[in-house]
Parts: structure tokens; C-alpha cells; sequence
């Protein structure tokens, strides 16, 4: 099978041609060689069994096939072409901020393609008899990366097939409803594509009798399987879609799955028909819904952070390791752990066909530095014990699980080079790869809310009082194995309230940390750090963001961050020892923010450390602090749909004071979206949990999921279960081992024993970025269409050559353009008092204005902001010579330019103007003739005329002439009317058939083709 393929390799944005022309000549012979196998053994056409098909492995000794030598690729290099800039309007932070969208799909449409069968061959095809197929392990690694499922009257075969179309496995399950155990046989080796086609069409020959081979669907991966009270399930990834790549490795989120049960054809349909309480569970188990905000990865490991990814890597190539790290996810983020355990228990390369997926949030986007290119990628781990909705899953167990608990990780890569390996012979020792890992979890105490009431905050009750404060110390010691110490902790609670809520956790809590603080050595204790955010929100002399910026700045300097580096290179690997665990009462809203903030300042470490900037922090309003911020808002918004039912109530603009007017509504929609959610929805989405989680397993006797009073005893361990079990100390109740410096050893050179390996036995980045074999477009590329901080740059401003294309830049409001249809929509303008006649300044305002009918202010407000005050007497103290104005600026200052300035400045001076009254001589005039009017009025009504009448007075008399009222007179039609309504039926609700004619139910018949009762008006603004 040999065949001249001409390899156009699309290089990441960022990498060199350099490292291209390298990578090619280094995996040429590699990736570009011909694969030669022999033809498959011969198979009986009177049987399907796939043993019978697969050859015998008796006496076989595993050798590589012979493979010719591919001849060198010359690249020419050419001139550099760049492309003229578009006017991408920034993206805002209310939609959905995914990778934008071109004409064209991704490298890979988003549903897999099947197997390609071909005819089968007249003539059975006879293997040679001295040859031996390749199995795994062999060539290193083989990722599967799609699959076709076929099926026969009595089978499944799933058929896998790497990226490049050249190597397949097989997979056959048994499709039996009457047996309760899985049956699964997993064939090692590994076929060509020729050699797959002859052996499915020996399996369709074989059941030509019942149907033969058929194509089910095809598939992105396997899930694992699950069962409810039959037979078995297995649930499979449809669609997909790219959402982020880390060191050559996609990530994918999940857009469809399959529920594929294991049964005939004919028995699936009678046994859904027939058994109602099946029928339910696979209705319970479609209330989760797995295509959102559930991710996979075939090469990179996503349960894990990027620092234990990295040292697990190196530490696998030391000379008494076999080179290639075995599967260890970390098993807190594999949400369909439980799919997972049959198939472990079946086979024996498990996550060679099944995928571990994670649940939380994963957005990636790019910061261009003049020509250099950052990757900024955040990725949140949703922990699946005591997971759960936000009412229904508070505090702790007893086991030291936190409910909300999310691990997130952003990554910070500068992409010279798109691998983790650094040039040279060091594997997975880039250095421009860095990464800082924050945590959020509820409060560690075992406290609940009652929400069956109607009140959307339900009380707060501290179900335990455990004076050794078991489970936080269960739930510390936990960190401190993931993350290491010191552990700070930032609470936000309310401290001071009118009916005590937070606060009673705030005191809690703080015991909590004093008794287990007493026991840890110096220099690993906690740090505890208790601030009242929402208080100081809503004061006017605290500055929420500076205290929050204090608070990253000693966050950072007490755990550090990630940054990779190698034994060879210059640059020292750096660890980050210890976390930031943040909490308010919901870990959402709060808590986004202070997470936000503290990122910000990390990734202001992050870019010094890659060389990209001078200092470690960055300013608000630029466009890199901008693209991260949106970032984190989709990232808040996320987390707080999963655990609360509604978006983020208050949002970055909210904390930093920014157009808060327009926010007050958008506030109030997310609040009643969220007590609908967990008063209506929870419960159902609890059960779609305990169900997919394994926390709930049906056993015949036993209650089934919906009747179930509580899902407490789901979620704790059994009391029985702790009586054999040796009791922690209460002393020491962390594990001395976790405390303990991390560092990285120097003492070995590793790698020495494996360097006659090609790059390919390590790691198959080059295959799966670069596609080799692949043709595609750039516009397809994920790299090319993620979000970037260019999308904020104005177009017209870059045809002058006067914006500056920094990304730390400042952005003044005025910088970013408005079309000029929005900006008639969108602006008023406000005249200042102390500035006399200057250019009006323009102001976002906070409503939708109609462009027919400008807003304007009342003219009681235009009195206030455009009259000059008088000299009069104030009740306000009065300004000395040279102080500031109580609007905070002089009147030789330039116009203000902020929006929430503005906005201040205008309240203030209304409340300057009302505390100190004025009216000109007009206004005083029209107030005396509006209170004397009354007294002019006469007393007594006659037909004589007064000695000296009003004007106005006699203009009213002669305007009623005795003619006129004589001219007035009623209609026979308007009588009969008058007769008709007067006259009233003994029933007269009951509105008849004969009735709907009348002019008394014209707005009924309205009503009733759908039309509204009321009248329709445009209320001003």
C-alpha cells in the first residue's frame, strides 16, 4: 500500500518556519512512511464470531511491520504575507463569548465519519505464514480518535481509527438482555485499513442469515456504559466541537451523545414499552443535559493541572521507568466515573476506547503583542462529589466534600513553539508554558437552607455542631494533598446583618480555622482572610477592587505560580506550592470577581515571567485585561448556571461601579431566573445527578430514585461503615506528607535511556495539530478563529497610524468607535454648569432611546444644570477660595471623559441644587399668579356681569352662547344606544353569541382574536 503524499502542513500562528522544516525532516520517516501488513487470516463464512475472525496469537512473537523510507520534503521559503486588519467589533461580555464563527467548519465536521467499507472481495484472501500483525504498544502511541459502530442481529463492533486514516482496532460487544453482566472482548491488534475492510466483510458473509453487517452511527468516542434495572447502555459522543488546544492537544466540548442500549433489536422496543420504571430512569437521565459544558481531550490530560501533568511526564522518563506515564486521572473530575467502572472491570486498555470527560467551563483566546502571540486559557474542573444543585447541596459531609467545589486553572503560553518539549532533547521542559490554579468550595460545616418556602433566602441552619470540626479538617487536608501549602483562605461572607444569616457562618468558620490552625507547624497554617465584600460594595468611601488588588498581591506572593522549565535549559521549573481558596455564601457571584481579580494579578506574573512585559501587574481598560474579563465573566456565568440555575447577578461592572443604572434591571431578571430555577428545577436536575454520578443505584427491593424522601444518605457514608474504621486524630488531622516542600529533583539526567526514540513514542502532538495527511484552510484552523485582543482595535483609527496596538494600553471611552446610527440612539448630552459654553460631551446613556423622540431632561432639571446660581444663603458649609467644588473638579479642568464620573458629577450637582434652591423672576412671577388665582374667583353665581370682570373671565362667558346649548341635542341613534345600556340582563356576566356585536364588547372581541385589553402606549423615558 504505497502512496507519494504531498504534505502541506499548516504552522501555529506564532511558530517559526524553523521549527516546521525541523519537525518535518524529524517525523518524516514517521508519519509519512507506508504502512505494510499482510491481508488478514482466512475466516469460515459459516460463522460471525469475531474469535473465529481475530488470528490465533499462540507462538506469535510481536515485530514491526516493514515500512519504506519517505523522502525528504523541501520547503521554499517564501515572502511573508500578512492580512490587512478587519473591523471586528468587540465581542460583548453579555453574549455568548465562544471562538467566532467563519463560513467554513472546523478541521473536522462536528459529526464523525464512518468506516468506508468497499465491496467484499470474491475470493478468500489467505494471510503469509511467517508474518504477524502489529500490536499496540508497539509504535508507542495509537490514539483512537473516531469510530463507526456496526451491528448484527446479535453484536456490536466498534471499529477504531487513529486521526490519519492508516491504523484500526476492533471492539466487540454482546448485545444479550437477558444477561445482566457486560460482555466485551477487546482485540489487540492493530489492522490497516484494508485489512479492517476484509475482516468486517468476513463478519457481514458470516451473517448474511439474520441481516448481515450494518452501520449504526458513527462516533467521536465511547462514555462508557450504565444500567438502570435491565440490560446494559452505552452512551456515545456524537458531536463535537474544538474550544481549545494546549501543547498541540484539542480540547472538545461535547454538542451530542447517543443512549445506545445492548439489546436485540426487537427486545428494546418491548422492554421500554412494557417496563414504565426503565422507561423513567432513561427520562430522569435526559434531564442532564451532556451537551453543555462537558469536555474531553484524546491526548491531554484535562482532570489534571498542567504543573502535575508536567512533572508526572518527566518523572516517567527517569532510567527505571518504562517511558510512557499509565492512565491516573484524577478521579474527583471524571464525571462519568461510574460509566466507567464496567467497562474497567471488561477491559483491559480501558481509555484506548473510553473517554473521561470533565464538567465545568474551558475558553481559550489570544493576546497579540506585536507579532507575538499569547495563548490564554482558563479551565474549570467541577468536582463530582456531593455535586448538586444550589439549595439542595450546601456545606460539607462527612467525608470532607464540598458542594460548589471547582478547581480552575488559567494557562499563560507564549506559542514560539506549539509543543511542551523545548528544542533540543528535552522532553516536556518548555518554558514558555506557565499556569496558576485557584479554588472555590462552599463553606466546610455542615449547615443547610431550607427553600420549600417562598422566600428566595431561606434561613440559614447549622445542622452539627462538631467541636473538632471533622469535616473542614477532612476537607484541608485534601487541598493540601492537591495543592500543596500554604492554603489561604479568603472568606466573603456578610459579617454584620439585621437578621443574622451569613454571619453565623462567618463565626463558625472562623473557629474552625483557629482550632486546626493550632495544630499545623509555622509556616504551613492557614491564612485566613474574612472581608465583608458586599458591605463594602455598597459603601461609598471603600474601594472594592483596590482592597481585592491588595489581597491578589499577597495571594501571589504566598503560593507562588507554575512556570515550566528543564534540566538543560536556562530557565528553572517553578512550582506553585499552596492555593487561594475563595468563598462567599454561594461561591458565585462574590466570589467571580475576587477570583477575577486575583487572576488578573497572575497573569500579570505570568507575562513577566514569559518576557513579555517589564512589571508584574497590568492596568484595567486594556485591551488584554478587557479580553480576560470577558473571559471570566462566560466563566462565572457558567459555574453559576450549574449550580444556581442563572447567570451571574453581579457582575465585574457591578463591583467596579460601571453603568450600574442598566445593570439594576439585567440584576433583577438573573435574581427571578434563579428563584424559579431552584424552587421548580432543582429537584429534577438532583436526581439527573445522583442518576449519571452512581450516587443512586437501583437494587431490586429497594426504593426506587423518585421515591426517596432525601438524598442525604446518597451523599454521606454510612454510619456502619465507620464503626471498623480506625478514628483520625483530632490533633493531627493532616497528613504530615502533604506539607512537605515541593521541588523538582536534579540528581538524574533524564531521558538518557530513551534517546534512540522518536519524538512519535512520546507524543503525538505533531499527528493530531498539524495533520500531516490533512487538506484544510486556515479559516478552518482553530488557531486562527479563537477570540483576540485585534478584535478591539478600530479600524479607521489603524488607516490614520494613530492608535497604538498595545494591548496594555489604556483605552480611553473614546477610543472605541460607535457606528453613527448607535451613537444617535445612545447619547445625550449634558451641559455643564461651571464650564459656561462649552462643547457638549457626549454620555452613554443607560436606556435604549427612540430615535424618533430624542431623550430630553424635564425642564425643573434643565433649570437646575443650566441656570447660573445666584448668590444666596446655603445650608451646606461654604467652599473656601481655592477648594474644589463639591462635583470634585475646578472649572479650568478638561471635560470629565469617564461614564460613571459623569455620572456622579451629575448627581451630585442636583443635590447640591436641591439643598440650595433658586427660581429666576419668570418662575416667581408665575408661582404668585398661580396662589392668587383662587382669590379673584367669585363666591356667588349669577347671570350679572361684576363692576370690573376678569378678562379671561368674559372670553369664557361669551364662548357659551345660549345657541350653542340650544344646538345641542342627541341622535335617535345615540338614544337607543343610551336605552341598550341602560338596559341590563338579570345574568349580566354572562356574555352571549348575540352580544358580541355590541360597541360594549368591541375590546372583547379584541381579546379574543389574541389582541391585548389595554390601549398600547410608549411609556417615556
Amino acid at each position: 500500500m504505497d502512496a507519494k503524499v504531498t504534505s502541506s502542513v499548516p504552522p501555529a500562528e506564532g511558530a517559526g518556519m524553523a521549527e516546521i522544516v525541523t519537525g518535518v525532516h524529524a517525523h518524516s520517516q514517521e508519519h509519512l512512511g507506508s504502512l505494510n501488513v499482510p491481508a488478514a487470516t482466512a475466516v469460515k463464512k459459516e460463522t460471525g464470531d469475531l474469535e473465529e475472525i481475530m488470528p490465533q496469537r499462540s507462538g506469535e512473537q510481536s515485530s514491526k511491520g516493514a515500512r519504506k523510507k519517505a523522502g525528504k520534503i523541501n520547503v521554499t521559503p517564501q515572502t511573508p504575507t500578512f492580512p490587512l486588519l478587519s473591523n471586528n467589533v468587540p465581542t460583548s461580555p453579555v453574549m455568548n463569548l465562544k471562538h467566532s464563527q467563519f463560513d467554513g467548519e472546523d478541521e473536522e465536521p462536528a459529526t464523525a465519519r464512518g468506516f468506508q467499507r468497499s465491496a467484499s472481495p470474491p475470493l478468500i484472501l489467505q494471510r503469509n505464514q511467517g508474518a504477524v500483525y502489529e500490536k499496540i504498544g508497539e509504535e508507542g502511541i495509537c490514539k483512537m480518535h473516531k469510530f463507526s459502530l456496526y451491528e448484527t442481529a446479535s453484536r456490536y463492533y466498534l471499529v477504531g481509527g487513529d486521526i490519519t486514516d492508516r491504523k484500526y482496532r476492533i471492539l466487540k460487544i454482546e448485545r444479550n438482555a437477558d444477561v445482566e453482566e457486560l460482555s466485551v472482548t477487546e482485540d489487540d491488534i492493530v489492522y490497516t485499513k484494508k485489512e479492517m475492510n476484509q475482516l468486517l466483510n468476513a463478519v457481514d458473509d458470516g451473517n448474511k442469515a439474520s441481516g448481515g453487517l450494518k452501520l449504526k452511527c458513527s462516533t467521536w468516542g465511547l462514555l462508557g456504559f450504565i444500567r438502570f434495572t435491565g440490560a446494559y447502555y452505552m452512551l456515545l459522543i456524537t458531536k463535537r466541537s474544538q474550544v481549545a488546544m494546549i501543547g498541540g492537544h484539542y480540547i472538545y466540548q461535547i454538542d451530542g451523545t447517543d443512549l445506545v442500549p445492548l439489546t436485540a433489536p426487537s427486545s428494546s422496543r418491548f422492554r421500554l414499552d412494557r417496563d414504565a420504571e426503565e422507561a423513567r430512569f432513561v427520562g430522569i437521565l435526559h434531564n442532564l443535559d451532556l451537551s453543555r459544558s462537558f469536555y474531553f481531550s484524546y491526548s491531554y490530560d484535562i482532570t489534571r493541572t498542567l504543573q502535575y501533568t508536567i512533572i508526572r511526564e518527566q518523572g516517567g522518563f527517569k532510567p527505571n521507568q518504562s517511558g510512557i506515564p499509565e492512565h491516573r486521572f484524577n478521579s474527583m473530575f471524571v464525571w462519568n466515573h461510574h460509566l466507567l467502572d464496567p467497562a474497567l472491570k471488561a477491559l483491559r486498555n480501558t481509555y484506548d476506547w473510553c473517554l473521561p470527560i470533565v464538567h465545568g467551563f474551558v475558553d481559550q483566546a489570544k493576546v497579540s503583542i506585536y507579532g507575538r502571540t499569547v495563548y490564554l486559557t482558563i479551565i474549570a474542573r467541577r468536582s463530582r462529589f456531593f455535586a448538586g444543585a444550589r439549595f439542595l447541596k450546601r456545606g460539607a459531609n462527612d467525608l470532607g466534600y464540598v458542594a460548589n467545589d471547582v478547581e480552575t486553572e488559567q494557562i499563560v503560553s507564549e506559542m514560539l513553539t506549539t509543543s511542551f518539549h523545548a528544542p533540543g532533547s528535552e522532553l516536556f521542559a518548555n518554558p514558555n508554558y506557565t499556569s496558576y490554579v485557584q479554588h472555590r468550595g462552599s463553606i466546610p460545616l455542615y449547615w443547610t437552607q431550607d427553600n420549600t418556602g417562598v422566600t428566595p433566602k431561606p434561613d440559614i441552619e447549622l445542622n452539627l455542631v462538631d467541636p473538632f470540626y471533622s469535616a473542614a479538617a477532612l476537607h484541608f487536608d485534601d487541598l493540601f494533598e492537591r495543592y500543596g501549602a500554604p492554603i489561604y483562605v479568603l472568606n466573603l461572607v456578610k459579617s454584620r446583618e439585621r437578621t443574622p444569616r451569613e454571619s453565623i457562618l462567618l463565626k463558625e468558620y472562623t473557629n474552625a480555622i483557629k482550632y486546626l490552625n493550632q495544630f499545623l507547624p509555622e509556616g504551613k497554617k492557614v491564612r485566613y482572610k474574612a472581608w465583608d465584600m458586599s458591605r463594602a460594595s455598597k459603601s461609598r468611601d471603600q474601594d472594592v477592587i483596590g482592597t481585592l488588588e491588595s489581597i491578589a498581591e499577597d495571594v501571589m506572593t504566598t503560593t507562588g505560580f507554575f512556570r515550566n522549565g528543564g534540566f538543560q535549559s536556562n530557565e528553572d521549573m517553578k512550582l506553585q506550592c499552596g492555593v487561594a481558596r475563595t468563598n462567599c455564601i454561594d461561591c458565585l457571584d462574590r466570589t467571580n470577581a475576587a477570583q477575577f481579580v486575583i487572576g488578573k494579578r497572575a497573569l500579570g506574573y505570568q507575562l513577566h515571567a514569559l518576557g513579555i512585559i517589564d512589571t508584574t501587574s497590568i492596568e484595567y481598560d486594556t485591551d488584554a485585561v478587557n479580553l480576560f474579563t470577558h473571559m471570566y465573566h462566560d466563566h462565572g456565568d457558567t459555574i453559576a448556571i450549574q449550580y444556581g440555575g442563572s447567570h451571574l447577578v453581579n457582575t465585574m461592572e457591578t463591583y467596579r461601579k460601571i453603568n450600574q443604572w442598566s445593570s439594576h434591571s439585567r440584576d433583577m431578571v438573573e435574581s427571578f431566573k434563579r428563584y424559579y430555577n431552584n424552587s421548580f428545577l432543582d429537584r429534577q436536575r438532583q436526581e439527573a445527578y445522583n442518576l449519571f454520578l452512581g450516587n443512586y443505584t437501583f437494587v431490586h427491593g429497594q426504593p426506587l430514585l423518585w421515591d426517596l424522601a432525601t438524598d442525604y444518605y446518597l451523599h454521606h457514608a454510612d454510619p456502619r461503615a465507620w464503626s471498623g474504621k480506625q478514628r483520625k486524630s483530632y490533633v493531627q488531622w493532616y497528613s504530615p506528607e502533604y506539607l512537605t516542600q515541593r521541588t523538582v529533583s536534579k540528581d538524574v539526567q533524564p531521558f538518557r535511556s530513551f534517546m534512540g526514540k522518536s519524538l512519535g513514542f512520546f507524543d503525538d502532538y505533531w499527528i493530531e495539530y498539524y495533520r500531516p495527511l490533512a487538506l484544510s484552510s486556515l479559516q478552518k484552523i482553530f488557531s486562527y478563529r479563537m477570540n483576540s485582543t485585534l478584535q478591539y482595535i478600530p479600524f479607521k483609527s489603524t488607516q490614520e497610524g494613530k492608535y497604538d496596538l498595545s494591548p496594555f494600553r489604556i483605552r480611553a471611552s473614546q477610543e472605541h468607535e460607535m457606528p453613527e446610527k448607535v451613537r444617535q440612539r445612545k447619547e445625550v448630552s449634558i451641559a455643564d454648569p461651571q464650564q459656561g459654553r462649552l462643547e457638549s460631551r457626549s454620555v452613554e446613556s443607560s436606556q435604549v432611546i427612540s430615535p424618533t423622540k430624542p431623550t430630553q431632561l424635564p425642564s425643573w432639571l434643565h433649570s437646575q444644570l443650566n441656570e447660573p446660581s445666584p448668590s444666596y444663603t446655603s445650608i451646606l458649609k461654604p467652599r473656601e477660595p481655592g477648594q474644589e467644588s463639591l462635583e470634585g473638579k475646578d472649572s479650568n479642568e478638561k471635560p470629565l471623559k469617564d461614564k460613571s464620573a459623569m455620572t456622579q458629577w451629575t448627581l451630585n450637582q442636583f443635590v447640591f441644587n436641591s439643598l440650595n434652591p433658586s427660581v429666576t423672576d419668570n418662575e416667581a412671577y408665575e408661582y404668585q399668579r398661580y396662589i392668587s388665582h383662587p382669590q379673584t374667583l367669585a363666591l356667588v353665581t349669577t347671570a350679572e356681569l361684576p363692576p370690573n370682570p376678569d378678562m379671561n373671565f368674559l372670553l369664557y362667558v361669551k364662548s357659551n352662547s345660549p345657541d350653542v346649548v340650544n344646538n345641542m341635542h342627541s341622535t335617535e341613534d345615540e338614544i337607543a344606544d343610551y336605552a341598550e345600556f341602560l338596559d341590563v340582563a338579570d345574568d349580566a356576566l354572562t356574555v352571549l353569541e348575540t352580544d358580541t356585536p355590541k360597541k360594549r364588547y368591541k375590546a372583547y372581541r379584541q381579546w379574543l382574536k389574541g389582541k391585548s385589553l389595554f390601549k398600547q402606549q410608549r411609556i417615556d423615558p
